[in-house]
């Protein structure tokens, strides 16, 4: 199996950016976890992060007829994009959003997603252990 990690605006600043929502690992730290889990599974796995939303609806894109599975944390796109729920439709790659935080008991407008649509789980509040649900929810079903 082959899945894309990609990883919306500010992703890059864990451990930084609101330790109390997103605790205090480190983006190196999250990928060497995903890494190290998806070699102990026998997974190929490629790591994305961009504060750009074109360039993660390019990676969606591009992701056709190469990944089996996507697991995507929009981040903040996850209430605005459109373009990023397009991009996962014409793909039809199975998706799992994820949220490292619980988007449901914080602001209101964080609790509307336009991915989810699209995708057939979100993990959301477990931390960065949700990444790891996420790769075995899609790794089992194969």
């Amino acid at each position: 199996m082959n899945i894309l990690i990609l990883n919306g605006p500010n992703i890059n600043l864990l451990g930084l950016r609101e330790p109390e929502h997103y605790g205090r690992e480190t983006y190196a730290q999250l990928v060497a976890k995903i890494q190290a889990h998806c070699e102990k599974k026998g997974i190929s796995v490629s790591v994305f992060q961009s504060n750009h939303e074109g360039a993660l609806v390019d990676a969606i894109q591009e992701a056709h007829g190469k990944f089996d599975a996507i697991v995507l944390n929009p981040a903040a796109y996850t209430h605005t994009s459109i373009a990023l729920l397009d991009a996962l439709k014409a793909v039809g790659i199975p998706t799992v959003e994820v949220h490292i935080s619980d988007v449901n008991a914080r602001e209101e407008f964080r609790k509307k997603s336009y991915v989810r649509e699209a995708c057939v789980k979100t993990v959301s509040g477990h931390g960065t252990d949700g990444y790891l649900e996420a790769i075995d929810f899609l790794s089992e079903g194969e």
